[in-house]
């Protein structure tokens, strides 16, 4: 396909999208809703001459709760491949990590959103999926950005993770990933999370309303910093993280080596100071019988627009390519593979 048609198609892309798309599933808002920035044709061909695929199809994306990041930007980057490919992305709900590789082995989804750590449990099934089995018909599409551990608390006396002993702590919903994070971070401590705490299983945003009533202390929330329910909490009450030392992330990474040391800005929720934590991955994955065009397609509508996708969402201003490429517990959709190779990326593949 030459320049000019390419970019000519691009400009009126958004104009005929909701019509390519009227002979597929009902679209809920979420497709384009939190939608980036008008493009145009200027940012839907590539400065180095890559063009997105025909034949793209309509996909269902699974992403996480309403008021955590998965969905908010899940729901920009599938706005955005939408509106300049041939692919169709539905950003949908979900429960998280865990439900996303279940909703992709039912066939009720083709891309989802998983932590790297539960990612490697559903391939190789461990923890998560230790009882129901491995699972392993999907496939890397890119790596995206860091989900930070965010220890959420209102009483700044809690100043450690030895603090949370006896209190009563949100470890993340049932089905998610968040509470295994919970576990390794509380193990690391000497903590056992059924023993030590009092456990509640719970989303961001209830974890969020429980801490702003007084019924939880402090909540367990694994997700790009800011999160949209930890805001709206640091919108009428003082919001502190709690930090991990060095003695203890060290033997964190020992145990459990997908995790990183990380640091969240005071300004995240305007806090005193800077926070230490550590961070997991946020990971796309795919059907491995999702189509080679409508995966490039998915990394193409990502990268090559992304300023525009920064425009409508903070963590657009993390998307590298690679970082992009650089998982290596699940092997690389033939999409992504072909996609990173235009790029100059060679990545493991299926």
């Amino acid at each position: 396909m030459k320049k000019k048609l390419a970019l000519a198609l691009a400009a009126s892309m958004m104009l005929t999208m909701s019509l390519a798309s009227c002979g597929s599933n009902d679209k809920p808002a979420a497709s384009s809703g939190g939608a980036a920035s008008s493009g145009g044709a200027s940012s839907s061909m590539a400065s180095d001459g890559l063009a997105p695929k025909d034949g793209g199809t309509s996909l269902t994306f699974s992403t996480g709760g309403d008021q955590g990041t998965y969905y908010g930007f899940g729901g920009v980057l599938a706005g955005k491949v939408s509106e300049t490919t041939s692919t169709t992305v539905t950003a949908i709900t979900s429960g998280g990590s865990q439900a996303n590789v279940e909703a992709l082995d039912m066939g009720d989804a083709q891309l989802g959103f998983v932590q790297t750590d539960v990612g490697a449990y559903a391939y190789n099934g461990t923890r998560l999926f230790e009882e129901t089995g491995k699972v392993d018909n999907f496939s890397t599409v890119a790596n995206l950005y860091v989900e930070q551990v965010q220890i959420v608390t209102l009483d700044e006396s809690i100043k450690s993770v030895a603090d949370l002993k006896g209190k009563n702590v949100s470890v993340g919903a049932a089905g998610s990933g968040v509470y295994y994070n919970a576990v390794d971070v509380l193990s690391a401590y000497g903590l056992d999370v059924e023993k030590d705490i009092n456990p509640t299983y719970q989303s961001f945003g209830d974890s969020a309303e429980s801490l702003q009533d007084g019924k939880i202390d402090a909540a367990f929330v694994v997700a790009g910093a800011p999160t949209t329910a930890i805001t709206s909490l640091a919108a009428s009450k003082p919001v502190y993280l709690v930090s991990l030392d060095d003695e203890h992330i060290d033997k964190l990474l020992a145990d459990s080596p997908y995790y990183s040391k990380v640091t969240i800005s005071k300004d995240a929720y305007n806090m005193p100071e800077d926070v230490t934590t550590v961070a997991v991955g946020a990971v796309v994955i795919a059907r491995d019988d999702v189509s080679d065009a409508d995966v490039y397609n998915f990394l193409y509508g990502i990268f090559e627009n992304v300023d525009d996708i920064t425009a409508a969402h903070a963590k657009g201003a993390e998307l590298n390519l690679d970082f992009a490429a650089s998982y290596e517990a699940v092997p690389y959709h033939p999409g992504a593979v072909a996609y990173f190779a235009d790029k100059g990326i060679t990545v493991n593949g299926k």
